[in-house]
């Protein structure tokens, strides 16, 4: 029997004008929109809608804006009688997939994500630390390789293992600038790309960020999840309200097993996967996880419209 997992995408999918027309078209849209900007306490939707980019680009109002987004077009999608055998998110997104799970409300969720935002800005100062995508290169080939300079002084661990051939390093900026060195010759890498973030995310530097979050977490109600979600941290499903709290925890200074979370969706017979959110990247990685599985990205209100499940 054919499963569909919802899943949802995290930073680096924002884009000024993302989810304007769900705002303008459902009314189920657009009151996510006014309780964010209501729970946040400034127009978050005008920075979603207008910009400017380097506004949006701020961690801590990019974490709230693509949660924004995925669970507006989520109420769109809803009005249609969709439901999930599983939910996941990609880093940010495991948010958006916890609130689709009825683990968290909306107003809770876009809360604690700006401040998670905030916490992980603010963890590390500027310029200390730093990430890089690494393609072509093997897993253990690189774990190797950050395991080796990581003991030469310079942290760096693996960050986000995002399909084969893709994995993001994240640590201090000499223990990156290490992994662009010697990642041809020593994991195989075909290329190491340094991206521009504020911050060594998914890495052991967040662990200020980490202690930061679980205090604000202790506060929240979080239920048990309704849909079964897959976490971050294990590539498997998590129910239980306390479990969930302490992954969210954990994902802060953990790697992002992407890779492994599809593979594990695909043993559980899911054979559809739907993005819905900013962009299309969740779309791109699956296809190279398993080129023979259906995903389709709701992005827009025309994704929505032209979306045919059977």
């Amino acid at each position: 029997m054919s499963k569909t997992a919802f899943v949802f995408p995290g930073q680096g999918a924002q884009a000024v004008g993302m989810g304007k027309d769900a705002y303008e078209t459902f009314d189920r849209s657009r009151l996510i929109f006014d309780k964010a900007d209501e729970a946040l306490g400034f127009s978050l939707s005008s920075i979603i809608f207008e910009g400017p980019d380097e506004a949006l680009k701020q961690t801590a109002n990019t974490q709230p804006a693509l949660l924004t987004v995925s669970i507006a077009l989520l109420e769109a999608l809803e009005g249609r009688g969709l439901k999930p055998d599983f939910v996941a998110g990609h880093s940010l997104g495991e948010y958006s997939a916890l609130v689709a799970a009825g683990v968290i409300s909306f107003e809770d969720a876009v809360r604690t994500v700006r401040a998670r935002g905030q916490f992980m800005e603010q963890a590390v100062p500027s310029g200390q630390g730093a990430m890089a995508a690494v393609l072509g290169a093997e897993r253990e080939a690189l774990a190797a390789l950050c395991l080796a300079i990581s003991e030469g002084g310079s942290a760096v661990e693996l960050a986000n293992v995002n399909c084969p051939g893709q994995i993001v390093v994240s640590g201090t900026a000499a223990g990156v600038q290490a992994v662009v060195e010697r990642g041809k010759d020593e994991a195989g890498a075909k290329r190491v790309i340094p991206l521009e973030v504020s911050g060594p995310f998914h890495s052991s530097l967040m662990k200020p960020a980490a202690d930061n979050l679980r205090a604000a977490l202790s506060g929240l109600q979080l239920k048990d999840a309704s849909i079964p979600v897959v976490a971050n941290v294990t590539a498997r499903v998590a129910t239980a309200a306390d479990e969930i709290r302490g992954l969210l925890v954990e994902q802060v200074f953990s790697p992002v097993l992407w890779e492994d979370s599809v593979r594990y969706l695909i043993e559980q017979g899911v054979d559809t996967f739907v993005e819905i959110g900013s962009g299309t990247v969740l779309a791109g990685l699956i296809k190279k996880i398993d080129k023979n599985i259906r995903v389709i990205s709701i992005n827009s209100i025309s994704a929505l419209e032209a979306l045919q499940m059977n």
